[in-house]
This record gives structure tokens, sequence and C-alpha cells, in this order.
């Protein structure tokens, strides 16, 4: 089942660090040949080397590290786009990274639903670590490399991937290698599909993260949380869509006994504030409700909810 957004919230908020992040082979390198088993369909129990079989031509391999929403909405509307060029000469390979392989062929087969059909996919023969020679990154959601003549043009290492920014640079480097146009986002294959999208057919989760993520920062001081709290309520009050997201994340943190996880004590006043937008009727089938205590009289008024 997909991470909720308590723990989707909290790994952006730790993925601020200037730091470069690194995993697999970098630009100019060899892309080398490894073994997945495929999972689906007439792929079943096959072993599959997804470089040798390109043979030389463009490719894009999209590692899956992590089962989380933003994760595999990222690789499905990526590879549903990447399966489009076949035609164009790009090949596609999406590998599943678990520590053991029948536990990620189960969870495959559990979210098909959630994967593009057509592109081809695989579970790695080498546990979570990936192929040894590949180097991968255990701790990013998503490595994802595009290739040319065996050899890396293009490395993303993504620890929270985000469709709205991340997607674009993947797509521009994608058409350098095969050709084209860089496609608009709105015209990607599965875009429309995507559940609890805007009107614009945006993925309000995925325009609210990098409003969120200034708010709860461990440092951010007062006049900060300030400041991004009114880019918020100013950003969501005429995207209904998005507002009713920003509603259902507070509420989370909040009745999930999570809040103080969640930036300085001003950044959780806000996250109380947004819950309370919920309509009154739906925060009281949310409440947790208290066995009466039998000892009272029927007589006895019952306490009131706010």
């Amino acid at each position: 089942m997909f991470k909720s957004c308590l723990a989707v919230l909290l790994m952006a908020s730790c993925a601020l660090a200037d730091d470069p992040v690194f995993s697999g082979p970098q630009v100019g390198e060899k892309l080398p040949t490894f073994q997945v088993r495929g999972v689906l369909d007439e792929l079943a129990g096959k072993e599959m080397d997804f470089v040798s079989q390109a043979k030389g031509d463009p490719i894009v391999l999209v590692f899956v590290h992590q089962v989380s929403r933003p994760a595999i909405s990222f690789a499905r509307i990526l590879s549903g786009y990447t399966v489009t060029r076949k035609k164009d000469g790009l090949a596609t390979g999406v590998i599943w990274l678990d520590d053991d392989a029948t536990t990620a062929e189960n969870t495959v087969k559990r979210i098909k639903h959630a994967l593009t059909a057509e592109a081809p996919l695989g579970v790695s023969l080498d546990g979570r670590e990936g192929p040894g020679s590949y180097g991968l990154n255990r701790n990013v959601a998503l490595t994802i490399l595009v290739g040319k003549d065996n050899k890396v043009t293009a490395n993303f290492a993504l620890v929270q991937p985000s469709l709205q920014a991340d997607l674009p640079k993947v797509l521009e480097q994608i058409v350098s290698v095969v050709g084209g146009t860089v496609p608009k986002l709105s015209d990607l294959p599965g875009m429309g599909e995507m559940m609890g999208r805007s009107t614009t057919g945006e993925d309000p989760n995925e325009l609210l993260r990098p409003y969120l993520r200034p708010l709860i920062q461990r440092d951010a001081t007062a006049e900060q949380v300030k400041a991004a709290a009114d880019k918020i309520e100013a950003f969501v009050a005429d995207k209904p869509a998005v507002k009713k997201e920003l509603i259902r994340i507070a509420n989370t943190i909040v009745n999930g006994g999570k809040l103080s996880n969640y930036g300085t004590e001003p950044a959780q006043e806000y996250l109380r504030k947004w819950a309370q937008w919920m309509p009154a009727e739906k925060r009281e089938t949310k409440a947790e409700v208290k066995p009466k205590d039998k000892s009272k009289t029927n007589s006895e008024p019952q306490e009131r909810r706010p």
C-alpha cells in the first residue's frame, strides 16, 4: 500500500539538503548489462537484459526503490510516455528493487493496475541494492537513467519525485537522444487518470509540495512560517481541489498524532487551523468516538462536542 501523506511530507522535509544525491552510473559512463525476471503477462518468469536488448539504441531505465504514491505515479506517467516512443527506437525498462525477489513479484502483481501495462518490467535478481556494477543509492525513491550507444546520457536520482518539477527535465533528456518535441505534461498518457487531479489535470499533492516544504522546516523562523503560510492560503484560495487536498493533509497530520514531527510551533498552529477548514460534520465522523461511561445515568447531560 502506498505510504501516507505523513511519511511523504516528512521525507520531503528531510530532502532539502544542498548536497547533490547520486545513484547509478553517471553521464558518460558505460551502461553495464544486468538480468531481471519478468513478472506480468508474457514476460512472467522470463529473464531479461534490457541493456543488451536495446543494442545501443536510446533507452530509459527506471529503477523503483520505494513503493510510494509519488514514485509509482512518476514511474507510470514516465513509462507511459516512453513506450509511445518505441516506434522511434526508444527502449524502456522498469526495474523493481526489493530485498526478496518473491516479495517484489507479489507487490508488482498487487499494484499492477497502477503501472503501465505496456512497459517491460522486471524484478531485480540482485536484491534491493540492484546490480552491483550500478552503484545505486537505496535511499532514493527512483533512479532514472537515459542512455544511448550503451552509455549514460542523463542521470536522475530522485528522493521525492515531483511530476511538476522533475518530469519536464527527464523528458528533455529523452527527447535529446530520440528526437521530437518535448511534450506538455497535460498531453502525457495517464495524466488525465490521476486520482484527485485539479481541473487543470495537475495533481493537487504535487502542486502543494513546494509550498509546504518551507512551512515545515525545523529551522524556519516565525516570520518565514507566516510568509510560507500566506503563500499557501493565497495559492489555494481559487483552487478548490488543491484546497481540499490541503485540508486532507492537515487533518491527517493533526488527527494522526504526529503533529510534533512537522516544523515549529507556528507551523503546527497553521496545520491545526487548516484542519478546522474541514466542514464540521466531516470532522465529527473522523473524530474518535469514545465509549460511553455506563456508570452515568441517562438523565446526566452528555458532553457536547466542539
